[in-house]
């Protein structure tokens, strides 16, 4: 399994490429639903990587 960091980075690459590739992003000044999906992976992957406030309290 990968370290979770390297899964945040692939996705944050993944979002970025398509956002400097897509015709359709680039032509409407708007996300496309690709990148709209592909931002939402990116928070998913960067919420659960991220430390729980009531972990640290344990």
């Amino acid at each position: 399994m990968q370290p979770p960091y390297h899964s945040l980075e692939h996705a944050r690459e993944d979002y970025e490429t398509h956002l400097r590739t897509c015709r359709q992003c680039q032509a409407d000044g708007a996300q496309c639903p690709v990148a709209k999906h592909l931002r939402r992976v990116y928070n998913n992957l960067a919420r659960t990587a991220r430390p729980r406030p009531d972990a640290a309290a344990r």
